[in-house]
């Protein structure tokens, strides 16, 4: 008789990971100071902490320009804005990500180009970039996802050839570094989210690094209601209010502090996860480039094979949460995401080109599978919880495993999870 915690055993693992963000005395002075400085928010930009935490910035990361905004998904239309891509234009963007990443080009008047993903990456097919342009294509986003990197080689190699933008969308990818390049700092624009989720996070924000100081003078000036940020004064553009402010800037600078230490532990206990999973029959570890030299651990992705495993990543993710650890089968495919809804935004950009909106006619292979079959997300959290985190995970999944070749058991977890 089945033990798992989802139809009434013990739980795995009964001691909660830790919780994220974490803070302390370093967050309450920093944030205390600015209030009593009076200097709230982001007018005048850049502030002082907005300065001091894009110089550290773009310092951790390897990049020359930063610019610090409200979040994650502005960053990515404020850099297409910043090149000139508007309306009509084309952008790639992968089959799996977060909705922001086909949302950001919408918002900058552009048309997103859905092409599928690597499945030993989960990352964006180079090949299918290559295969989606056309006399349109003006830029790539590339998504480093999770624990992985896009082939930064190959993207940059397609975009010189076409003469094409590429913005790095590194909402996961903060401290992750491709031949020993930060992410971010290789394509045109490096777009990370400081969301209260993330490796390193002010609780809302983003930072856009920019290749050239020009770049960042546009973007500063898109942020900054089209004020000039030129030393003429002369470069302006039609901008709104997309800075960050001081307050969340003062947190940034702390939080800059103490994440060396973070990715550190992260990285070396997701090498431990590594060595551990390969143990578990039908679990394969996604592949390493060699290229990708520091791995950012925002969350941690391998795959399951339902048929030597015994089932799919949505019951070994069901019964997981019951064992006391929180897992996700990532991201659905973009043209069957709940919240990409294009045609209900009242952008004029589905009714101009519907052919690149007719969702039920398009088919994303590798990204379908993964996400209805085999693709396992692990919250960084276990990540910061020693060996022990690493071998709960493990235990758990082999309990998993042994229960659902038990008759009956796969559908007895479906219907406890309400599937």
């Amino acid at each position: 008789m089945s033990d798992l915690a989802i139809l009434g055993g013990k739980p795995t693992r009964t001691e909660p990971y830790p919780a994220w963000p974490v803070h302390d005395e370093r967050d309450v002075e920093a944030v205390s100071n600015v209030v009593r400085s009076g200097n709230w928010g982001g007018h005048p930009y850049p502030g002082p902490q907005t300065a001091e935490f894009c110089r550290r910035f773009a310092e951790l990361q390897g990049g020359k320009y930063a610019v610090a905004m409200a979040n994650g998904t502005i960053t990515m239309e404020v850099a297409l804005r910043a090149a000139g891509i508007g309306w009509g234009d084309e952008v790639i963007v992968p089959a799996a990500t977060f909705q922001a990443t086909a949302a950001a080009p919408m918002a900058a008047g552009a048309i997103p180009v859905i092409v599928d993903i690597d499945r030993e990456t989960f990352c964006i097919d180079p090949k299918g970039v290559e295969a989606a342009i056309t006399p349109r294509t003006r830029a790539i986003i590339p998504v480093h996802l999770a624990s992985q990197m896009a082939d930064m080689d190959a993207i940059m190699d397609i975009a010189e050839r076409h003469n094409l933008i590429v913005v790095e969308d590194c909402a996961h990818a903060h401290g992750a570094k491709w031949r020993g390049m930060g992410a971010g700092t290789i394509g045109h624009f490096g777009s990370f989210s400081l969301q209260s989720s993330k490796s390193l996070t002010t609780g809302e924000g983003g930072v856009l690094l920019c290749r050239t100081e020009e770049l960042a003078l546009k973007a500063t000036s898109i942020i900054d209601c089209g004020r000039p940020h030129d030393a003429n004064g002369e470069l302006v553009t039609m901008g709104a209010n997309f800075r960050m402010s001081e307050l969340h800037c003062a947190l940034g600078v702390v939080a800059v502090e103490r994440f060396p230490a973070q990715f550190a532990e992260r990285e070396e206990t997701a090498a431990y996860m590594d060595e551990a999973l390969s143990e578990v029959t039908g679990i394969r570890i996604l592949r390493r480039d060699p290229r990708h030299t520091a791995r950012a651990v925002y969350c941690y992705t391998f795959a399951i094979d339902p048929e030597k495993f015994g089932a799919t990543n949505h019951v070994v993710c069901a019964a997981l949460h019951a064992e006391g650890i929180s897992a996700s089968p990532g991201y659905s495919p973009m043209n069957k995401y709940d919240l990409f809804q294009p045609q209900n935004s009242r952008l004029p950009v589905p009714s101009a080109f519907p052919e690149r909106f007719e969702f039920e006619k398009m088919n994303f292979a590798e990204a379908e599978c993964l996400y209805n079959g085999e693709s396992m997300w692990l919250n960084e959290g276990v990540f910061r919880s020693g060996k022990q985190g690493v071998d709960d995970v493990v235990n758990a999944l082999k309990k998993i495993q042994a229960a659902v070749q038990e008759e009956g058991v796969v559908e007895r977890i479906k219907q406890a999870a309400g599937k």
